[in-house]
């Protein structure tokens, strides 16, 4: 049974994830609403419904790109159309036509996490562009997988597709998943490298970068106890130090003198090219990374690493007292 209680940002936003697999969580204002939370962080949005005698789980969209209020309200939309009987359309249309209307109608990420989706698909899926959906086959879904490098990549298009043509099924244009039963990918579960002698090394690489706000973002994943996407697009206004909060969450004694030091000229604290925030400076990162003496750490390593050990607290004062202990504990002299 899923675990209940009334869903609001500040306990979405920090709810632990699961060591492995996936936790279920149901809200008492809309008990048909409920979320999944994966191991890697991500929170998803969604109801079951038994339809035409099967059971259904259907996604409404990750939060925070779809907000409480937002996905309550879905709800309704969502298990009516469920219960709607398939359109059959005679229209023949390209991979490429219902890939873009995939994306316009069931794509819930930010513009940068769309952006890199679009991209990734027709770098990997192109040869699939211009066949009509129908006359897509197995082999022809196969032998597009196969040829990705990289198992990680390879199941996560497999999944695309398997997802595609779900919805293509929905909207009359085929019959068959043609990507369903296909063998499962395997893959290597990756080690996550880092230590506390590591994360000491790491803070030490950091503070050799000579770009202040590169360096001042880097720590902030140390600091902030917050994934990177959600670092570097921290914005001025969010912050109060007079109660050491950014938003609802609590800012650790580090993250706060860090902060204060910034030069306050931007929209955003990190800010990065054409007016926005910083993005991916996977650049910098790595060569951090290789002075440390981690290269193949990540930058959501270093979140996670920290989010396992730091002691939950329902009062913010106490979770902002054991974020300063870890962090103590962790840095000795850093």
């Amino acid at each position: 049974m899923a675990h209940q209680f009334f869903f609001n940002p500040y306990i979405l936003d920090n709810l632990p994830t699961p060591v492995k697999g996936f936790d279920v969580v149901q809200d008492i204002s809309e008990p048909r609403l409920r979320m999944y939370i994966t191991s890697r962080g991500v929170k998803t949005f969604f109801v079951r419904k038994r339809v035409r005698g099967a059971d259904k789980r259907i996604i409404i969209g990750n939060y925070p790109d779809v907000d409480i209020e937002s996905a309550r309200a879905a709800v309704v939309d969502v298990l009516d159309k469920a219960l709607k009987k398939p359109i059959v359309r005679r229209k023949q249309i390209t991979f490429k036509e219902l890939f873009d209307l995939y994306v316009a109608n069931r794509i819930r990420r930010n513009e940068d996490s769309q952006t890199k989706l679009v991209r990734s698909v027709k770098l990997h899926l192109a040869p699939l562009f211009s066949k009509t959906i129908s006359e897509i086959t197995r082999d022809d879904v196969e032998n597009v997988i196969s040829k990705i490098d990289g198992a990680a990549i390879a199941s996560r298009m497999q999944d695309l597709l398997q997802s595609i043509f779900k919805y293509a099924i929905e909207q009359g244009y085929t019959k068959q998943n043609v990507a369903n039963g296909l063998p499962k990918i395997e893959q290597k579960h990756r080690v996550r490298p880092l230590t506390k002698t590591g994360l000491q090394h790491l803070v030490a690489a950091i503070n050799s970068e000579q770009d202040e706000f590169i360096r001042a973002a880097f720590l902030m994943l140390v600091y902030g106890f917050a994934p990177r996407s959600k670092i570097f697009a921290m914005q001025w206004e969010e912050l109060d130090f007079n109660h050491d909060l950014w938003r609802e969450w609590p800012l650790s004694d580090r993250a706060v003198v860090l902060l204060q030091d910034l030069p306050q000229d931007s929209f955003w604290l990190f800010p990065g090219r054409g007016g926005s925030h910083l993005a991916d400076p996977r650049t910098a990162w790595k060569r951090v990374a290789r002075v440390a003496g981690i290269p193949n750490l990540t930058m959501d390593d270093v979140y996670k690493f920290l989010m396992r050990r730091l002691e939950w607290a329902a009062d913010r004062e106490d979770i902002r007292a054991n974020m300063n202990n870890l962090l103590d504990e962790m840095l000795d002299e850093y």
